[in-house]
């Protein structure tokens, strides 16, 4: 199912993380319905580093594309991967009827972030997502439709390609070494046949905006969708500031500070992730993409407050 991106009124997505445990599985089950009754376009599903929840992400990707109507979109990694070991997965998800990616790098384990022995064979995502394309041509380098009238002829006919979406960085890359590198990469990505970029968290819609324009300035023509996260507790904050090295967001951060309870602290996140939606969409964004962190309640809560899903919805997803 390709990922189309130009459906009025305002397309979404979602992404899910693959259940940890059996018992996590049903609960997630649930969630990937609720968030399928509200008509995204995609729901993606993380991989973890080394193939450490690839059985599990295959089994959930394989339930989104069985059980609902939405496009199932795998994550795959270049940590720990080999050639022969990226292409087996490659074709296992293929085979399964999976044909939308988002081809990443990775983050290193803890204590190698200078060391790039542990990506394995692949050394970027542009070299994962020129890998993707490459096994797709070699399962189905063709197709053959019936000529009406015709017995026993048949047209060949290209391929359906598949969509492979890659990150983008608005504020740049942690490890990038000079301003224009994270462009730069972008650019690449693109040349290697990327059709999408998702960007990774962000706090105020020019980070966005600023980002998209300088991109396209220096040639990038893909979609750029903003990927938006709500932060709900001042822990969460404290760990996505961690993991993604960006600057700490005073307004936010006092916000969640001053809330004393934990249901004022998920208000306070849903609220400010409603307004940057609002901000981008209007800014010219082509989506928003939300981290749902396994829990539909706060993204459709988001996108109610941001006024992007209709009344209908609301009213049947939103509870």
């Amino acid at each position: 199912m390709t990922i189309d991106l130009s459906t009025p009124p305002v397309p979404f997505s979602f992404e899910v993380y693959p259940p940890k445990s059996e018992a996590s599985t049903v609960a997630l089950h649930e969630t990937i319905r609720e968030l399928a009754a509200a008509g995204p376009r995609f729901i993606s599903v993380t991989y973890g580093a080394g193939g450490s929840t690839g059985g599990r992400s295959l089994d959930l990707l394989r339930f989104i594309r069985s059980e609902t109507a939405v496009s199932p979109l795998a994550h795959l990694t270049c940590v720990g991967n080999t050639y022969g070991a990226a292409k087996a997965l490659i074709r296992e998800f293929l085979d399964a009827g999976i044909t939308s990616f988002l081809a990443l790098r990775g983050d290193p384990p803890a204590g190698s972030e200078d060391d790039e022995s542990f990506l394995g064979d692949l050394r970027s995502s542009a070299e994962l997502v020129q890998l993707i394309d490459r096994v797709q041509a070699e399962c189905a380098p063709y197709t053959e439709a019936v000529i009406p009238g015709v017995p026993g002829a048949a047209r060949v006919e290209r391929r359906a390609k598949v969509d492979i979406a890659v990150a983008a960085f608005p504020n740049g890359h942690p490890r990038s070494r000079h301003p224009r590198e994270h462009i730069d990469a972008l650019l690449a990505k693109q040349a290697a046949g990327a059709t999408l970029a998702i960007t990774q968290v962000f706090f105020h819609s020019d980070d966005y905006l600023s980002f998209v324009g300088r991109s396209r300035e220096a040639g990038v023509r893909i979609p750029i969708l903003p990927g938006i996260m709500p932060i709900t507790s001042r822990s969460r904050l404290c760990r996505v500031l961690e993991l993604s090295g960006e600057e700490l967001p005073a307004e936010l951060a006092i916000a969640l500070e001053v809330e004393p309870t934990p249901e004022g602290q998920h208000d306070v996140g849903v609220a400010y992730a409603a307004d940057l939606a609002r901000e981008v969409v209007a800014g010219g964004a082509p989506g928003v993409h939300l981290y749902a962190f396994n829990d539909h309640r706060t993204v459709l809560a988001v996108l109610r407050d941001a006024d992007v899903l209709s009344h209908t919805i609301q009213k049947e997803a939103v509870r």
